[in-house]
């Protein structure tokens, strides 16, 4: 829930996918042991802030605060007050009878000027049992209030996740073959 409305005017998406070569038990166990790692050094810290398992489903339902440390350029860091170190919530939702690891994050940092839904799910490869599918989507929508500079923002946070998207597949990758190799 946003704290301030936004009115917004574009949308702009990113979408990955990957197949990590490990059972979903095994990615789903590991996703909590992700961070720190050296290939995502933005992530500075994860507070777990509820957690609970539904007792008719057995979904696990975890969440958390993510606090990351951003090089954002000179116009960006002005329109957002100068902040480098930003805010999201991620609610996780592990259904173990379904084999379904969804986690739903949205940014708490600038949102009176910038939206920025992910959506991330963990499911088993229905070819292959021991290999698990990775599906990542961002949102990005920018307010009215900063509607002049819409494509630029907009833009930069496409590439942004590109670029952390490709880091945190690497550094899952690492935690995965320590873990599990």
């Amino acid at each position: 829930r946003l704290l301030f409305p936004l009115i917004t005017f574009n949308m702009k998406l990113f979408e990955a996918t990957h197949t990590y070569f490990y059972k979903w038990s095994q990615v789903s166990a590991a996703n909590w042991r992700k961070y720190p790692n050296d290939n995502c050094p933005h992530v500075v810290a994860i507070d777990v802030l509820d957690r609970h398992v539904d007792p008719e489903t057995g979904v696990l339902r975890t969440e958390r605060l993510i606090t990351c440390h951003q090089n954002i350029p000179g116009m960006l860091n002005r329109l957002c007050g100068g902040c480098t170190v930003t805010y999201a919530r991620e609610v996780s939702e592990i259904d173990p009878q379904n084999k379904v690891l969804k986690m739903t994050s949205c940014n708490l940092s600038m949102n009176h000027l910038i939206n920025v839904t992910e959506t991330v799910t963990y499911t088993v490869d229905p070819t292959n049992p021991s290999r698990t599918l990775f599906k990542q989507e961002a949102r990005i929508k920018c307010g009215e209030s900063i509607s002049k500079f819409a494509g630029y923002i907009e833009n930069f946070f496409i590439q942004r996740f590109r670029d952390n998207s490709v880091q945190g597949r690497q550094g899952f990758e690492n935690v995965l073959d320590r873990l599990m190799g």
